[in-house]
């Protein structure tokens, strides 16, 4: 801890990389990392009414289509990550793929952003289901104003220095991705869809 300012120095935090050694934010330099793959899944929720549920479904919604709405919003979303979050790298993105699957009272968002380069696009994949859930909402609050975006967490991530990571299915607090990834040890048959009752690409 700094005693002149009481700020905490990056000694007070060792994990934090986008912390300097006096404590204030820094852009990572990754000039010297070479392009190696990287991926990330990420998902979210729009909790919602099972009436509002069966009309994105049945693609009755008064607003177009709906899901391919929020599909482009998020795609997009993701290319312009570096320019919503500060200190975020600007990423060539090799791919951004957004699905939605159903439960009762819930549409099912889920992204996956791939590159090949100096970092990881966890960031990239969190902004893309954060807007297709906002885009979601826009598109339905006329029917429900009380539908809320919930749950926006990272499910896996491949690559870089600290290698594979996946959200266990045995965590209370997740709801299993539609697509385990290979590498994800806590993956098990069948694990992927038992919570949906439907999904769509």
């Amino acid at each position: 801890m700094n005693p002149l300012r009481n700020v905490p120095l990056a000694a007070d935090f060792p994990a934090l990389s986008h912390v300097d050694t006096n404590g204030r934010a820094r852009m990572v330099d990754v000039s010297d990392k070479a392009n190696t793959y990287r991926s990330a899944r990420a998902a979210a929720e729009l909790r919602t009414t099972a009436e509002v549920v069966a009309l994105v479904r049945a693609e009755k919604m008064p607003k177009a289509d709906v899901l391919s709405t929020a599909r482009i919003a998020g795609i997009t979303a993701a290319k312009r990550t570096w320019e919503l979050i500060p200190l975020c790298h600007q990423l060539a993105l090799s791919t951004v793929k957004i699905e939605f699957a159903f439960t009762d009272r819930t549409v099912e968002i889920e992204a996956t952003a791939k590159t090949k380069g100096p970092t990881g696009v966890e960031m990239e994949a969190l902004t893309a289901v954060a807007v297709a859930g906002l885009t979601l909402h826009d598109m339905v609050k006329a029917v429900d104003p009380a539908a809320s975006v919930d749950r926006v967490r990272l499910m896996s991530k491949e690559g870089g220095m600290s290698g594979s990571w996946c959200r266990c299915a045995s965590d209370e607090t997740a709801v299993a991705p539609m697509t385990w990834p290979a590498s994800c040890a806590c993956r098990s048959p069948g694990a992927e869809e038992d919570h949906l009752l439907d999904a769509r690409d």
